[in-house]
């Protein structure tokens, strides 16, 4: 049992009282309780929240600065046997000078102390009357306080080998160059940020939007909790807005204006950040930072962690809340793609083979948009139907009336005969429906586009997807090959996704209910005769299995490159209730021997344009030896349940 790279964090924003330390501690101390009941192995506390941040001019008070040291010797005596780090904010005094602090707390010690560094001046805000800011080149330096020797500065990391957390203070975070960017050069993936900052009409949005792209600019994970119910409303209100990020992604909110305490809960994947980092040149190539401070902290669970955030079972599908602009701008990039390719070449002819299918429809469905850019006749557009000995009724008349309806040129060649004769140029038994049986006929198909491309001076365009290309699901120089590959950068999972809302909202009543049926027919190469009543006996996911779990498989190996197990983990969690366990590792295996043996069809595959973040292409995103052995893998596949 393992943590799978899982650290779980909470966001904590406690019911407060101005200056009443004894209370707030209190208040913090059942937080942090709470969190540890939760599995939370780091929470984090708002900004000043041992004081409360709207103490104004009672911060000038040595009765406020001293009770807040001593509440802080307090929580560190009551969490002395808690497996819990928290940190917490605090007025630190230091050579007569008064500083605004998170204060970084385990196992009854204070691991250090960071000061803030840009104090807001202004409006509502008037900080420099009563702290001192930090400078950021300034070195880290060692004060006593509640007790402890402890390291004081900004450039301190907490943590060990490849997990590390750094923190800033509210403002600083709203800075040209904020010092969570030098963190996360330093090796931080994660960044807590203590904060205040009331309520304003707007502001929420702006701050939400902020946090994203610092947390994606770092590739980190940014933890933002800000203070709630209980500070003074005399001028300003305070919502109790906390937001936990990774890599730009929400991952858990708050809800505003509560007047009890709230614990805001979720799980940082550092095997998901330390990949992204290991393909960024920013993190390649670091610049120089200066030297930080290193506290030891075992952020490392023995155990498997419950888990309260959610995978996407369809990773490569777009959100909903952007879903119409996602598949607009995934269209258009088809589009572009053979735009340029269809200028460049001055083919007269786009030649395609339309069997009735998802695949064939959405490339038709781009070229159709295609030829419409470049204000181009439809009609150039050849789509081909080639029915064998599998096609069925419904596929054949969804060919043909999605051809007639988009207004493109139409053609119907048999292909029953040829692989007949074919089958008695090499002795092939017909009544033997093995791998010849089906492979004659993939290529029979593949040839007559070719020759018909090159009879109308036209460029043949392949219809096969990107996971049957990581399953190897395609006949070798059969569908396997094309002059341009419109649909080589979309999954599976994301053609059908595709072919529905091109249906939905652009097409007329009669398309778009060939479409629809289209959406609705089981996914089948059609190679294998029919039945006594011309059903297909033939279906793709029964032999390879679902093309969710697959793509949900590929998207995890090569986006980041998990291991099996980690996969396998995620995996349970996303289709939890819909596959079980031993289904889920039992394809898990049959992708992973697939994906190996089946690179050298990738090898030679056909130009295409690249949609998303990851990509088949041995000429970009995936290079790897035809050759190379999936044993390492299998080998951790079966030491998995």
């Amino acid at each position: 049992m393992d943590d799978h790279g899982f650290l779980k964090v909470a966001a904590a924003i406690p019911e407060l009282r101005v200056a009443d330390c004894e209370f707030n501690t209190q208040q913090i101390k059942r937080l942090i309780d709470d969190a540890v009941g939760q599995q939370v192995q780091v929470v984090c506390f708002p900004e000043l929240s041992v004081t409360s941040y709207t103490c104004g001019d009672l911060f000038l008070q040595k009765t406020v600065v001293r009770e807040a040291e001593k509440a802080i010797v307090r929580l560190l005596e009551e969490t002395r046997e808690l497996p819990i780090c928290f940190i917490v904010g605090a007025p630190v005094e230091h050579n007569s000078k008064l500083y605004n602090c998170a204060v970084v707390c385990r196992r009854g010690r204070v691991l250090g102390i960071i000061p803030k560094v840009y104090l807001p001046n202004y409006s509502e805000f008037y900080e420099k009357r009563w702290f001192e800011a930090w400078q950021l080149d300034t070195e880290n330096i060692e004060i006593s306080y509640a007790g402890n020797f402890t390291t004081f500065g900004t450039k301190q990391l907490f943590g060990s080998k490849d997990r590390n957390f750094a923190l800033e203070i509210c403002e600083d975070v709203w800075s040209v160059i904020p010092p969570s960017s030098y963190h996360a050069m330093a090796g931080a993936q994660l960044v807590f940020n203590l904060s205040a900052s009331p309520e304003l009409i707007g502001k929420r949005q702006y701050v939400k939007s902020l946090i994203s792209q610092q947390s994606a600019r770092c590739q980190a994970a940014y933890v933002y909790v800000a203070a709630g119910f209980g500070e003074s409303s005399t001028d300003l209100v305070y919502a109790g807005n906390a937001y936990i990020y990774e890599n730009g992604k929400l991952l858990a909110e708050s809800k505003r204006f509560q007047v009890t305490e709230q614990l805001i809960v979720s799980e940082i994947d550092f095997e998901l950040l330390n990949a992204e980092r290991k393909k960024n040149t920013t993190f390649i190539a670091r610049p120089v930072v200066p030297d930080y401070n290193q506290t030891g902290v075992d952020l490392v669970s023995e155990n498997e962690i419950s888990l309260s955030r959610t995978f996407n079972p369809t990773p490569f599908v777009p959100a909903s809340d952007n879903y119409n602009e996602s598949c607009e701008e995934i269209f258009s990039i088809q589009v572009a793609g053979l735009a340029k390719r269809l200028t460049h070449t001055h083919s007269k002819t786009l030649v395609l083979g339309i069997s009735g299918g998802l695949d064939s429809t959405l490339a038709l469905l781009v070229c159709a948009k295609t030829v419409d850019k470049l204000g181009l006749p439809r009609k150039m557009i050849c789509g081909v139907t080639m029915p064998g000995f599998g096609t069925t009724d419904r596929t054949y008349q969804n060919a043909i009336h999605l051809m007639q309806s988009l207004g493109v040129t139409a053609k119907e060649i048999s292909i029953v005969p040829a692989s007949e004769q074919h089958f008695k140029d090499i002795d092939h038994d017909p009544a033997v429906h093995d791998v010849t049986y089906e492979n004659t006929q993939a290529r029979e198909r593949t040839q007559i586009l070719m020759d018909l491309g090159n009879q109308l001076g036209g460029m043949v365009i392949g219809t096969g997807d990107m996971s049957e290309l990581a399953l190897g699901w395609a006949t070798y120089n059969g569908d396997h090959m094309s002059m341009y590959g419109v649909n080589m950068g979309i999954p599976k999972t994301l053609v059908r996704y595709l072919v529905r809302w091109v249906a939905e909202t652009q097409l007329d009543e009669r398309s778009k209910t060939t479409l629809f049926d289209i959406v609705d027919t089981p996914v089948s190469p059609e190679l294998l005769p029919i039945d006594a009543q011309g059903q297909t006996t033939q279906f793709t996911e029964d032999v390879v299995g679902p093309y969710e779990l697959h793509d949900f498989f590929l998207y995890y190996t090569l986006r980041y490159g998990f291991t099996p197990g980690k996969i396998y983990y995620l995996a349970k969690h996303a289709f939890k209730g819909t596959y079980d366990n031993t289904i889920i590792l039992k394809w898990l295996e049959v992708f992973f021997r697939r994906f190996f043996s089946n690179q050298f069809k990738r090898s030679c595959m056909p130009d295409g344009p690249k949609v998303g973040s990851a990509n088949l292409s041995p000429r970009g995103d995936w290079r790897m030896p035809s050759d190379a052995s999936v044993n390492l893998w299998l080998k951790e596949i079966r030491l998995l349940k």
